[in-house]
């Protein structure tokens, strides 16, 4: 891949937005107190238990997985389990972290658009009662989904409805959830209002390694300093990741950096559509598009271009855009998936 390329593999392969690193900066001046008790982790901490409408806290921890590792111990006992999408990051790419940390056993559900319906978790409830098996307690979701797809405020209602009727804690994995905010046009608390535990990503979204985990009910945050603690995820320095979070509210950042990505995603799907060889196989509701491409294509772009493969049975591939992707990188991608399907 050349050197001055974009890559469209993942979000995550984005430096860190200037904004935030002069905040880091700026944090970095003088001696404060360790552990949280500065003032930019105060400062970042109100900033987000206003916008998110939080009564349990808010709480800084290093990444996604960590985060969600954390959201879900305020929700189980030893023996309960959590209902998940089949796709979930929760379930294929955290090495097993819920089952190894928490001991929690997953109850997967298939999700072909990776959302999860009140029916598709009303499937995983047989056995309630019975010593033998694992107690669904939690059902774990994401917004943005691991494929792409975004939950509209009423689904959401819908299924926090369901939850609550059904004795079931909700938990939002929001390592994306600037971009479904951006897509739905509503505000955080719109969102948040619907679940009980959620996470707010910032490294997807220009922050340099910081995710913050969203207590939204007053009784839930009673343990989680000592969660957060005994799962090696207080930081003595709190106040580099809390400055991250206080360069994202300022000015709205986290928002215009997602609706950014959000746009360059929808103009490379809108470039490649109708290409031979080239089919899209999920809305484009953020900053991720799914397209099953012709295996000769595929080879051909990733001897120039960065992206994964996310299906190689189907070869099915994602694209990502990031808050530093350009109109021209997105145009320079679209002509050479042109000319190569062209060829083709």
């Amino acid at each position: 891949m050349a050197a001055h390329r974009k890559s469209f593999g993942s979000d995550n392969h984005a430096g860190a937005h200037d904004a935030i690193l002069r905040m880091i900066s700026e944090a970095n001046a003088g001696h404060l107190p360790a552990y949280g008790g500065d003032r930019w982790t105060a400062r970042a901490t109100e900033q987000l238990r206003g916008l998110f409408g939080a009564h349990g806290g808010v709480y800084f921890v290093f990444n996604g997985t960590a985060a969600n590792i954390l959201g879900l111990s305020l929700l189980l006992r030893p023996f309960e389990a959590v209902i998940c999408a089949e796709s979930s990051h929760l379930n294929v790419d955290e090495c097993g972290a819920a089952e190894r940390v928490l001991g929690s056993k997953l109850l997967q559900v298939p999700a072909p658009d990776g959302k999860l319906t009140p029916g598709l978790v009303a499937s995983r409830l047989a056995g309630r009662g019975d010593e033998h098996r694992a107690q669904p307690r939690a059902v774990a979701i994401a917004q943005v989904t691991e494929l792409g797809t975004c939950y509209a405020l009423r689904e959401l209602h819908d299924l926090a409805e369901f939850c609550r009727a059904s004795d079931l804690r909700l938990y939002l994995d929001g390592a994306r959830l600037a971009n479904a905010v951006a897509h739905l046009g509503c505000q955080l608390a719109d969102i948040a209002g619907h679940v009980d535990v959620l996470s707010f990503g910032g490294t997807k979204n220009g922050a340099l390694g910081a995710e913050a985990v969203i207590v939204m009910k007053e009784e839930l945050g009673t343990d989680t300093p000592f969660q957060r603690k005994q799962q090696m995820q207080l930081a003595s320095k709190m106040r580099y990741l809390a400055a991250q979070f206080s360069a994202l509210v300022d000015d709205s950042l986290w928002l215009r950096s997602a609706s950014h990505a959000n746009a360059m995603a929808t103009r490379l799907a809108g470039g490649v559509s109708g290409l031979p060889g080239v089919e899209l196989r999920q809305p484009v509701d953020s900053n991720a598009v799914f397209v099953a491409l012709n295996a000769a294509l595929i080879s051909a772009l990733q001897r120039e271009w960065g992206f994964d493969v996310w299906d190689p049975a189907e070869n099915l591939v994602r694209w990502m855009t990031a808050f530093d992707t350009t109109e021209e990188d997105v145009d320079a991608f679209v002509a050479a998936v042109r000319a190569v399907a062209v060829a083709l």
